[in-house]
């Protein structure tokens, strides 16, 4: 007797049942042959033939016969009665020995009483089949059914019933009760089947409807667009801006929210305040650019020439940029590292950002944060606010009208927070790689993919920027034009530009060498060109004057003409000492506006021993004076008297102007070494540099700029701590060449190689 497995399948005794050859062969391991009998035992859980053992079947089975193999690929099994399982071995794989004890049903269930049962099922069931598409065909084959038990294994298929369920129909063996239990599943599965199919007829016709609406549309878009390509001029507002957010290339939140906000405004009248609203909204949306840019892949040549026309200089400045257009091309980006460039006014921090989106073949925008100090200039406002719009950051995209422009947020330094937010945390989403491919301003309230933006930053110092902020850019400082550089970008730049502005040609000015470095020397003071600029316009004015009241006579500027042209007298501010005295000692500073020098003027006048400070410094400074007392009571012991009978007044020049900062350490020791002494410092000679309380001098920042101050100023020495040496590298070779730099570790250095301090 050949064993059956069977799982989620109900066998009932005195019924017919099919099988597929091949999964009767899978499961039994054996070939189905005519007469083989057959034990059919349900499995407690589904299981893999090979791993079925003794413990996998429920106690009571169905015994059958095999009674036809077809060649449709189908074996037929006749089932006879039930039985109990007494002992089961597992002999090998897929079989099994066993012994069997069969059960007798209680044939309490008379003919009549069955054929009732049977064809009020069969009402049922041919009542819901009515309505499908395979009623027709099945009600021949519904109507040939005799018996409660052949009719539930045939459904069995379909039937929602659990595998216990099953076996316990199986179990019964009152034919009664079976009945009773048959006639409940069988009524179950007609009136689920019953409302299934009404859930699908509905859901059909809904279908119908709905597929019927779209084609409506459809034929309704086709004729208005037939009529609008006809009359242009009739166009309404709505239509116009339907086809605006449907050529717009949106996202699909996007469009959700344009739909939604287009709905409301086919219900607004023209006259409802909302009306406007909306379509600012929309005219918004709709002017974005939501498609991506393909990655153009750029020639470094062709961009470093582009930087070279633009801007004289600043060759570690454009190394660095073609090193990020390198990068690009290379990783097929729109966007790289953000760049923030720090240095003093004029330098050319904002328009080389112009000249990277000319490299770039990119649009340029420049978003200028300077006082911004509301978070929604940034963000956004709400369109719940009257008077809402969109932050300066999708203002800028919009303005570009590509959504991969070169953007430079300008003076980012100069942003400040209120009552209204912070904006520098705003602008933390924005310049996040990881965050800005999803940056949602307030007003669009729709994610906008901002990853494609090269976003460049400026600003004259990093003190006021926000530490979190600045970690996300890579700083590039600008030291500021040698007088060299100044002289190459006035003749090659500026000059021209002003004369072009002001309508003179090369006929009717000459601006010789010079001229042009007596303004840079005598007429300007600062680490940039905005001031000569300022100058070469006023210059470019004056003689436009002489050039209209003598039209044949060409003006050529000298240097001694510079006064009455620019009307004005040469810059003395800023320049070194002609003369000194004891006491007095130049130092460098270096501020948001570059570098510059500064005189540390020290007197001893009659009185306590108070110390005087003057000069509106900051308590850094004052606490670098009060060290600097220290060291030199310390140095000179028996100069105690002097201190104690004596008030010290210390004054730092330009006391309109705040000052601040450790660097003048060594400046302030030396001058009061020089009053203690009574010996005199040279007056080009120049220091910066902190000092401790032992006297070291420790490093400072700003070295560039404040070198090129002191050769500006016309020092000839300057003493740094020796910690900079290494910082020479970024000093421009001119101004190395113009001062003697020289190291030191300690301030009695400085002092011994003034021979104020005895070796």
């Amino acid at each position: 007797m050949i064993l059956l497995p069977i799982y989620n399948t109900l066998i009932l005794p005195n019924t017919r049942v099919y099988f597929q050859t091949e999964d009767f062969k899978e499961v039994t391991n054996h070939e189905p042959t005519q007469g083989s009998r057959v034990l059919f035992l349900m499995e407690k859980e589904k299981t893999a033939p090979e791993d079925l053992d003794e413990n996998s079947f429920y106690p009571i089975g169905v015994r059958g016969e095999i009674t036809e193999v077809n060649d449709q690929g189908y074996v037929a099994i006749q089932t006879n009665n039930r039985v109990r399982l007494n002992d089961i071995y597992k002999v090998a794989d897929q079989t099994f020995d066993f012994s069997l004890t069969r059960l007798n049903d209680i044939d309490d269930l008379d003919s009549a009483t069955e054929a009732q049962k049977v064809e009020g099922i069969k009402e049922a069931i041919l009542e819901f089949s009515e309505n499908t598409p395979w009623g027709r065909d099945a009600k021949n084959f519904i109507q040939g059914f005799d018996s409660l038990e052949q009719m539930i294994v045939t459904a069995s298929p379909w039937l929602t019933i659990t595998n216990e369920e099953r076996y316990h129909l199986l179990e019964i063996d009152s034919r009664a009760k079976r009945a009773e239990a048959i006639e409940k599943i069988m009524y179950e599965f007609s009136e689920t089947a019953q409302v299934q199919n009404d859930a699908a007829r509905a859901q059909q016709e809904d279908y119908r409807k709905l597929y019927k609406e779209q084609a409506i549309k459809k034929q309704l878009d086709y004729l208005q667009k037939e009529l609008d390509d006809m009359h242009p001029e009739n166009v309404t507002d709505i239509r116009r801006m339907e086809m605006r957010i449907e050529e717009s290339g949106m996202n699909e939140d996007a469009r959700k929210e344009a739909e939604k906000a287009l709905n409301r405004l086919k219900q607004e009248g023209n006259n409802s305040p909302e009306y406007g609203m909306l379509y600012d909204y929309l005219d918004f949306m709709t002017s974005l650019a939501w498609r991506k840019e393909a990655p153009e892949k750029i020639d470094l040549k062709e961009a470093e020439a582009v930087l070279d026309r633009e801007h004289f200089g600043l060759e570690k400045i454009k190394r660095r940029i073609i090193q990020q257009i390198a990068v690009m091309n290379l990783k097929k980006q729109q966007s790289g590292s953000i760049l923030l460039f720090v240095g003093a006014p004029g330098t050319g921090k904002t328009s080389i950002g112009k000249s990277i989106a000319d490299a770039l073949h990119r649009k340029y925008v420049r978003v200028s944060l300077g006082g911004v100090r509301d978070e929604a200039d940034i963000r956004g406002h709400r369109r719940t606010y009257i008077g809402a719009m969109p932050g300066r950051i999708m203002d800028g995209i919009k303005k570009s009208g590509v959504s991969n422009p070169v953007m430079v947020l300008d003076e980012v330094d100069k942003l400040s927070s209120s009552y209204n937010g912070d904006p520098a945390s705003a602008l933390l989403e924005v310049l996040d790689p990881e965050q800005n491919s999803t940056f949602t301003d307030h007003y669009m309230n729709v994610p906008y993919d901002l990853s494609d933006v090269l976003f460049v930053c400026t600003a004259n110092t990093m003190d006021t920027i926000p530490e979190p902020l600045l970690d996300r850019m890579e700083v590039i400082r600008f030291s500021g034009y040698t007088a060299s550089d100044k002289l190459q970008i006035a003749k090659q730049h500026l000059l021209p530009k002003a004369m072009e502005s002001m309508g003179i040609t090369k006929d009717m000015l000459e601006v010789p060498d010079p001229t042009i470095e007596e303004i840079i020397s005598g007429y300007t003071m600062e680490s940039g060109v905005r001031g000569l600029k300022n100058r070469l316009d006023t210059l470019c004015r004056s003689v436009a004057v002489h050039v209209e009241q003598d039209d044949d006579k060409k003006v050529t500027v000298l240097p001694e003409d510079l006064s009455e042209l620019l009307d004005m007298q040469p810059i003395r501010h800023g320049r070194k000492l002609t003369e000194t005295k004891p006491g007095i000692v130049t130092g460098l500073a270096w501020t948001s506006a570059g570098g510059e020098i500064l005189f540390i003027e020290t007197l001893f006048t009659k009185g306590q021993g108070k110390t005087i400070i003057t000069g509106q410094l900051g308590d850094v400074m004052k606490e670098s004076a009060q060290i600097a007392i220290s060291i030199v009571k310390s140095m000179f012991p028996e100069k105690e008297e002097l201190f104690e009978e004596n008030d010290l007044h210390i004054h730092v020049p330009e006391g309109a102007v705040p000052k601040d900062g450790p660097s003048a350490g060594i400046t302030l020791t030396t001058a009061l070494v020089s009053l203690v002494t009574g010996k005199k410092v040279d007056p080009t000679v120049g220091m910066t540099g902190e000092v401790s309380l032992r006297g070291v001098v420790t490093a400072i920042g700003g070295l560039p700029e404040k070198l090129m101050a002191a050769a500006r100023a016309g020092l000839k020495t300057i003493y740094i701590p020796e910690e900079n040496i290494r910082d020479l590298k970024d000093v421009p070779q001119e101004v190395k060449n113009q001062l003697q730099i020289i190291g030191v570790k300690e301030v009695s250095d400085v002092l011994k190689a003034n021979n104020i301090l005895d070796a």
